[in-house]
């Protein structure tokens, strides 16, 4: 059992102001596998207004998942995980995940259901049986082990959100969510989380940020002085100003971001006539428009 079931929670009701993610697996740190569950997490949580302070690649190691995990539940109120739940050796994240809050781990019936009803046998395993027992069965149900905190219902703990998927979201500690790193499993379970991450939302429709670009011609050291002055005046707003440069391409995107759109939209021109520059919604939008063209 887990000595903070209290705070647990706590962790499970709070407003979520505050996200990170922690990517999981050897393959990511060798260059094996290219790493886009990140990526999506962050367009996600833009798309809520969700702020994402960190992201975190680690290794299969133990002891840096325990440390990891402990810290971010401490630091933010929404954690995913990415990695390591399969059915081979190296595949220690519940395990290490529940060591991190003195949790064991439990077989969960309703998650063994799902997976005989859903998943297909591999044609590498076409005498698999549930009923015998097997290497292979072991393997399986090693995908099935959970991180459980016995003092908890186990409802709040073990999630499915997607009736076309037996894979549960195992949540640790009131705001850890323990997703597959599989890319098409991980979009797929993290889009069904959303319903239950809205009503917990500071905007409860789920609007999120607005963002504003700029596409400019002029060049980052052009252009920093008035930047410099303009994220003064934008930031008590609570608006972020940004400068990308664009290699090779001959323009540079400068942005807005905020929740105030009304104030955003009000500063357009004023940046459109400081950077000789043009609102687009596509950073390659205006690359191929003549001066001409953007004084009509």
């Amino acid at each position: 059992m887990t000595s903070s079931s209290a705070p647990s929670e706590e962790r499970t009701r709070r407003m979520i102001h505050t996200a990170a993610a922690l990517i999981i697996g050897d393959e990511i740190l060798n260059g094996k596998t290219v790493d886009s569950n990140s990526a999506y997490f962050a367009k996600f949580c833009f798309s809520l207004g969700i702020n994402l302070k960190r992201i975190e690649v680690i290794a299969d190691d133990e002891s840096e998942i325990i440390e990891a995990a402990r810290r971010m539940s401490d630091k933010y109120d929404f954690v995913v995980t990415s990695g390591g739940i399969g059915p081979t050796h190296d595949d220690i994240t519940y395990e290490s995940i529940g060591k991190a809050f003195n949790l064991k781990l439990k077989l969960h019936d309703d998650a063994l259901r799902r997976m005989k009803k859903l998943s297909k046998p591999h044609p590498s395993q076409p005498n698999f049986s549930y009923d015998v027992p097997s290497p292979a069965l072991d393997a399986k149900l090693r995908m099935l082990r959970l991180p459980i905190d016995t003092e908890r219902e186990e409802e709040s703990q073990v999630l499915f959100v997607d009736e076309g998927l037996w894979v549960p979201i195992s949540v640790v500690n009131g705001n850890i969510h323990i997703l597959p790193g599989v890319p098409r499993l991980f979009t797929q379970l993290l889009d069904g989380l959303k319903p239950r991450l809205v009503p917990r939302l500071t905007d409860p429709e789920g609007k999120g940020i607005y963002r504003v670009m700029i596409s400019t011609p002029m060049a980052e050291s052009a252009v920093a002085a008035y930047l410099t002055e303009l994220a003064a005046k934008a930031e008590p707003k609570g608006i972020k100003v940004g400068s990308y440069p664009r290699w090779g391409k001959g323009r540079n995107t400068v942005t807005l971001v905020g929740r105030d759109k009304e104030y955003m939209d009000s500063l357009i021109p004023e940046v459109e006539k400081n950077v000789q520059g043009i609102k687009v919604d596509r950073e390659d939008e205006a690359d191929d428009l003549n001066p001409e063209d953007l004084e009509s």
